[in-house]
């Protein structure tokens, strides 16, 4: 079957599908610009705007994809994925009827007829051009200042943002590398895209790359031998934006990542950096790396207080009737969202894309009690807190009276010993940190005094109530 008004329809259905499971925002991140070409022979033919896209939707959502394709169109065996405006390599194949330019070689999605799932081969085409090179993680058009929600919790990170995305190309540049950091879901993105957008309006050299896409364009340059164009591009951009940081691994990348830094910022370009946690914190990167990073202006975005997790349910609500005009959301439920759902400004979008997707596909109108039903797995949802190193030293340190220089020091009085054990002990069992890394933290101790302190604490408290009942209570101010 080719395409036509039929096959519009089912790639509308299907694409509603996705946006009621996956939420506004993953949606509009990844397959609000797919778009069907050609339905076929038992093949669905969609395209791309970029080879990145083209491989985070395979390798997340290739499955999902599929088996909605086969829902709606019958018997589908394959999908194919073009990239619009790529040139395909000479192979021999033809391109689906009326795709035009927007052919490459990609391999298809295929089915074996004696597994479930697809297996999927697919061939990246070169492409050496320097607008290649510069070509970033995809933007979310959504993500601009104009509708960030700013309050008491942000307000800080709000303003510097603005000021790194207003700054004139030749001005000096105000603190560099703007470091943001916070928790999932509290819009560290939201203000780096909104960044990109207003830099490039200005007409600046614009970069935004996830701390991922940073690795897999660098891992392509050196396999396609085009690393030295991959770095010169780098380090002519005027504004370079790294999401999510924490992810940056390799020794190779992370030098190389240490060089274009280092060479931005001497040359009073602009670097904002996106993660969830403070550079100290990040004991993956290199040593290098991570004083970079504190050199600049480190601004943590804090958990949204009750009002302003109010007016970010009414932004969210205000944006999704301008989709569905007759859509009603009564203040009352507005209310009731911005009271139980605290863990997140994400979980605020979920929340608000869920109940939209109910009353959209049941009728059913949106009150209160159809939100206790629709949330009830988000409602009164909090992250367990964060226990940090330092606060674990710092709660010690006092509780016993000795600083923390004497908890990191070698002193091996008992009156040091025994606080710094517990310590130790509550690193290993309150923290996600490795044995090496508490090491790292408490002096350069080998990971074996650190598994030493630990299995000591844990045998005097199950023998000794009383260093058990202190254990217990510094867990307590820990946790409050």
């Amino acid at each position: 079957m080719t395409l036509g008004l039929r096959g519009h329809e089912e790639w509308d259905r299907i694409k509603k599908r996705l946006r009621a499971e996956l939420g506004e925002d993953v949606f509009s991140s990844w397959f609000a610009r797919v778009d069907l070409e050609a339905h076929n022979d038992g093949i669905v033919h969609l395209s791309v705007p970029t080879r990145f896209l083209k491989n985070w939707i395979q390798s997340k959502y290739r499955d999902r994809l599929l088996g909605l394709c086969q829902d709606e169109f019958g018997m589908v065996q394959q999908i194919e994925f073009s990239v619009r405006s790529a040139i395909r390599p000479s192979n021999g194949a033809e391109a689906p009827q009326g795709a035009g330019e927007r052919s490459v070689d990609l391999r298809p999605i295929t089915v074996p007829p004696t597994r479930p799932s697809p297996t999927v081969v697919l061939s990246e085409p070169r492409s050496d051009s320097r607008e290649d090179v510069l070509a970033g993680s995809p933007l979310d058009p959504r993500y601009s200042f104009a509708t960030f929600v700013e309050g008491r919790s942000n307000s800080l990170a709000f303003a510097a943002a603005r000021r790194v995305a207003d700054t004139k190309p030749g001005e000096p540049v105000a603190f560099n590398p703007l470091y943001l950091h916070a928790a999932v879901g509290l819009g560290k993105t939201h203000l780096l895209q909104a960044i990109a957008h207003a830099a490039k309006a200005a007409g600046r050299k614009v970069l935004y790359l996830t701390a991922e896409h940073f690795m897999y364009r660098f891992v392509a340059a050196l396999k396609s031998q085009s690393a030295i164009q991959f770095k010169d591009a780098l380090r002519g951009i005027d504004l370079l934006l790294i999401d999510d940081m924490q992810f940056l691994q390799g020794k190779q990348i992370q030098q190389e990542f240490c060089h274009t830094l280092n060479s931005l910022i001497d040359g009073a370009r602009q670097v904002v950096v996106a993660a969830d946690r403070p550079p100290v914190e990040l004991e993956t990167l290199d040593e290098r790396v991570r004083s970079r990073l504190a050199g600049g202006l480190l601004v943590e975005v804090q958990q949204p207080d009750l009002d302003l997790r109010r007016r970010i349910v009414g932004a969210r609500v205000t944006a999704a009737v301008k989709t569905y005009p007759a859509l009603t959301v009564t203040p009352a439920v507005v209310d009731y969202v911005a009271e139980n759902v605290v863990s997140s400004g994400r979980d605020l979008d979920g929340a608000v894309n869920r109940l939209v997707a109910h009353n959209q596909l049941t009728g059913e109108p949106i009150s209160v009690e159809m939100a206790e039903v629709a949330l009830r797995d988000l409602l009164r949802v909090r992250e367990p807190k964060k226990v940090k190193i330092e606060d674990i030293q710092r709660i010690v340190s006092k509780h016993y009276n000795v600083s923390k220089a004497d908890l990191l020091s070698a002193r091996r009085t008992r009156t040091v010993v025994r606080p710094r054990q517990i310590a130790m002990y509550l690193a290993k069992t309150l923290t996600p940190r490795s044995l090496p890394e508490i090491g790292r933290r408490f002096g350069n101790r080998d990971h074996t005094t650190v598994l030493h302190a630990v299995r000591k604490i844990e045998e005097l408290v199950g023998a000794d109530r009383v260093l058990a009942d202190e254990v217990d209570l510094l867990k307590r101010m820990l946790d409050g």
